[in-house]
């Protein structure tokens, strides 16, 4: 296998060590956070615009403007990300209007995104805490035990069609739509408002371009950006050698460094997905705001004994299905068919 197929395994020093290194690149910088604002959300703007003025030159070319705004909301995704955070300026109140703002931009209510991805943070790698914030992983035992429709149901969410073109629709146009049970007051609430700014925007939006070429543009849009974060999701913890762990013998520093990818993108798609492919560094120190993280990697051996997964052998990833607990590893269906379901033919005999 090629080596940059997969993370190596960093040697894992004390937190004390790496908390150390990486308190300078937590400091927020005002400057780079207002120019990723205008270089980002004054391109969605601008775009949406030019896909106004194309409607009366050229449908396709409005497609393609909106091909290209779906690409961009990523970005705007990566400021929301760091905004939950807490990481993005300084002070919390910008955060938090900063947010509200990006959430409206990617149907993604505020205060109940980052109450579920602060569970992700805290239990990434958890064998025993999966199940929120996270892409659905069963582990072979589960499979193998599991009934005929629960192995349908997990094979149809792990179709790559569905992860990354039905299910990022569903999840950003319905099921972000409605609160958790499990939901504060708060949390909540936060569902309620987004869904009342969506509505007022694409009412706005609708009277401004009209109804049918606005649902056309958003779905678009949707379909790209969703598309493609939950990718970036998907590579960054479900890759072969992935970190995974139950009970007391989960670790958080190594379901950072060995259970996070080092994403290497070529320098246009860092830029769009705001080098969030540092993501090791980021599952480490998620006070690091995102145009700090490339430097941080830089700055210690320690970040840099992780090996890249580069864009072509990402591409394997989606045919890894299951966790082996036996070879912390996944892998995927023709694996478990040759060591599983055969040894279990053998034995029948």
């Amino acid at each position: 296998m090629n080596v940059e197929s997969k993370p190596s395994t960093p040697q894992l020093v004390e937190p004390a060590v790496w908390k150390e290194i990486v308190r300078e690149y937590q400091e927020p910088s005002l400057w780079r956070a207002l120019w990723q604002i205008v270089n980002t959300i004054g391109s969605v703007i601008v775009l949406w615009y030019f896909m106004y003025r194309s409607l009366t030159i050229s449908y396709w070319l409005t497609f393609g403007l909106a091909v290209l705004t779906g690409a961009m909301l990523v970005r705007v995704f990566i400021i929301f990300h760091d905004c939950g955070h807490g990481s993005f300026f300084k002070s919390s109140r910008a955060n938090d209007v900063l947010g509200f703002i990006t959430g409206m931009m990617t149907f993604t209510p505020y205060f109940h995104w980052r109450w579920e991805h602060a569970v992700h943070h805290a239990s990434s790698g958890h064998l025993d805490k999966r199940g929120k914030g996270d892409i659905w992983t069963m582990t072979v035992q589960e499979y193998l035990e599991a009934g005929r429709w629960k192995r349908f149901s997990y094979r149809l969410s792990r179709n790559p069609v569905v992860l990354f073109g039905l299910a990022p629709v569903t999840l950003f146009l319905v099921l972000q739509r409605f609160p958790k049970p499990d939901a504060d007051r708060r949390e909540c609430f936060s569902v309620y408002w987004m869904n009342a700014a969506i509505v007022a925007m694409a009412v706005g939006l609708s009277l401004a371009v009209g109804i049918l070429p606005y649902v056309l543009i958003q779905l678009t849009i949707l379909l790209v950006a969703g598309g493609a974060g939950v990718w970036m999701f998907y590579v960054q913890h479900q890759f072969e050698d992935v970190y995974w762990e139950r009970g007391e013998n989960w670790d958080y520093t190594a379901a950072a460094l060995q259970g996070s990818s080092f994403y290497k993108l070529p320098r246009v798609l860092q830029w769009f997905t705001g080098n969030i492919g540092y993501h090791h560094i980021h599952h480490l120190s998620p006070r690091i705001p995102n145009y700090n993280l490339e430097r941080c990697h830089k700055a210690h051996e320690l970040f840099q004994q992780v090996k890249p997964i580069t864009l072509v052998s990402s591409l394997k990833t989606m045919t890894y299905r299951l966790w082996d607990e036996k070879r912390k590893k996944l892998i995927g269906y023709r694996e478990l068919r040759r060591h599983y379901l055969q040894t279990q033919k053998t034995g029948a005999r």
